[in-house]
This record gives C-alpha cells, sequence and structure tokens, in this order.
C-alpha cells in the first residue's frame, strides 16, 4: 500500500481501517468463549412492522431455564448481522451463563432478533420498521411467554449500539433499566452517514430525526455504558458522545470487532443484569 493510501485509510476515507490497523497489531485476538453454556430457544413469525419473516433467539442464562419470570434484555445485532449471527459471533449463549454462574450477575433473558442488514433500527421509508417491530412484536410475544417486559435493558454492537440508544429514547427511564452501546455507529452529519454505508438513512430529513445528539435529554435518567476501541473507525464520534452524557464504561485499545466486543462482555453483562434486578 502507497504513502497516500496508507494515509487515507488511517484517515476512514477509504475502507479497510479494522483490516489496516489488525496488521499492525492494533487489535487484539478474538478470544475463546468460557465452557458454561445454555440452550438457544427460538422464535419465528411473520411482522406486520417490518413487512418479512422475522426470527429471535432467546438465551437463557442457565441450561434448562425458561424466559418465564425473568426480566429481557434486547440485543441488537450490527450491520450485515441477525438475530442468529450475533448469537454466533459473539458466544452469547456462553458468556450469559457464565456471568449468572461465577459473575454473581443476577439472571435475565437474551434476546437477539433480525433488524434487517442494513435498517439502522429506525422506521424507514420503505415501510420497514424494525424498532416497531420490538416493541410492539418481541416484547409482547416475551410477555406471553411469561418474561418480565416492564422494565427492559439493551444492548447493542455497532448499528445496534446505535439502535439500542433508539430504543432508550423510544421507551424512556421509565422503561429503560439500563442501556450498553458497544462501538455504537455514530456520525457526524447525513453526509458522514451516507458515506459510511449508503442505506443507514434514507435522507437528510431521516437522518435528523433519528440523530442521538439531538436528544440527549430524552436519555436522562437512563443507566448507560457506552464502550468503544480507540483504533474504531467510529471512536471520534464516540468520545464526543461519551463526553457529553458521561457513561460508564470506556475507550481502550481495540478495533470495531469481536476481538474488541468479547472481553467485555462480562462486566456488560453485569451493569445490565445489577440495574435490572433494582426495583
Amino acid at each position: 500500500m502507497g504513502g497516500t493510501a496508507y494515509a487515507l485509510v488511517e484517515n476512514e476515507v477509504l475502507p479497510g481501517k479494522v483490516r489496516l490497523d489488525r496488521a499492525l497489531g492494533k487489535c487484539g485476538d478474538l478470544p475463546a468463549p468460557p465452557a458454561a453454556s445454555a440452550g438457544v430457544e427460538r422464535m419465528t413469525w411473520h411482522s406486520a412492522h417490518r413487512r418479512t419473516t422475522v426470527n429471535a433467539c432467546v438465551v437463557a442464562p442457565a441450561k434448562g431455564r425458561s424466559p418465564r419470570g425473568l426480566p429481557v434484555v434486547v440485543a441488537l445485532h450490527g450491520s450485515g448481522g441477525s438475530g442468529t449471527s450475533v448469537v454466533d459471533t459473539l458466544a452469547l449463549d456462553h458468556y450469559l451463563p457464565d456471568a449468572v454462574a461465577n459473575g454473581g450477575v443476577p439472571p435475565f433473558a437474551l434476546v437477539t432478533v433480525d433488524g434487517g442488514p442494513d435498517n439502522y433500527w429506525h422506521p424507514r421509508a420503505s415501510g420497514d420498521d424494525p424498532m416497531g417491530m420490538v416493541v410492539d412484536e418481541l416484547l409482547p410475544r416475551l410477555r406471553e411467554r411469561g418474561a418480565r417486559t416492564d422494565r427492559i435493558g439493551a444492548i447493542g454492537w455497532s448499528m445496534g449500539g446505535y439502535g439500542a440508544l433508539l430504543l432508550a429514547r423510544r421507551l424512556g427511564r421509565g422503561r429503560m433499566a439500563a442501556v450498553v452501546a458497544a462501538s455504537p455507529a455514530l456520525f457526524d452529519s447525513y453526509a458522514d452517514a451516507r458515506d459510511t454505508n449508503p442505506k443507514s438513512f434514507d435522507g437528510p430529513a431521516d437522518y435528523a430525526r433519528h440523530d442521538v445528539f439531538a436528544a440527549l435529554d430524552e436519555l436522562k435518567g437512563v443507566p448507560l455504558r457506552v464502550d468503544c476501541g480507540t483504533s474504531d473507525p467510529f471512536a471520534g464520534r464516540v468520545r464526543d458522545f461519551r463526553d457529553r452524557v458521561h457513561p460508564e464504561g470506556a475507550m481502550d485499545g481495540g478495533c470495531h470487532d469481536g476481538a474488541f466486543w468479547r472481553p467485555r462482555l462480562r462486566p456488560q453483562l453485569a451493569f445490565l443484569g445489577h440495574r435490572l434486578a433494582a426495583r
């Protein structure tokens, strides 16, 4: 790679920053998951809000444990992902039971769902509304299974981290017990979002309606944890967000990948579990 191309990638003008940082040793190695494991229950339905069939995964806190009587944390996947892929990629069915069995975390059900590969967890001009699906379809289905959904938590990675903040805006502090945004995909402007992912927003007005920086008051009173790697392409904007809302979490060495996200699952799950348990 020539010097000019190197500079462009380092400054995030060209794609591939994570690959370059990994080659330079700025990214860690993907850790093996804990030995603990639990079952994953799958739900499938035709979503009126998304106008397609969606799949959800309910990760139990222990083998044989049903969601009945448990509080819920909704886990939102990143761009290009799905409800199933985020469980597999981050080994959520290992980290949650480990946190409960070995970390003293109060039990809860961790629930993932298909939000679409590039919908950024908000209503789209196409009529696809993944946020409405979560609130009006997923949570009622979990309640029918006996889960407690009066107060919930949320966690998300990248696009899903942004989505978790949107969910907090939607439900407010009365219903959101805690939110974890891991490497949230935050942008400087609509142009920045469009250049990063042309499918992220339908236009400037759509971006403005869902700009978390323009609605920080709606997050007041919601316990937040925000983590991001210092070699993450979103690090600058995440740092700005952290400076504004002063959440728990940290900016640490690492990239925008599972090698950064997996090691932080234990404290993140503890953050969620203890706040859900506090009534």
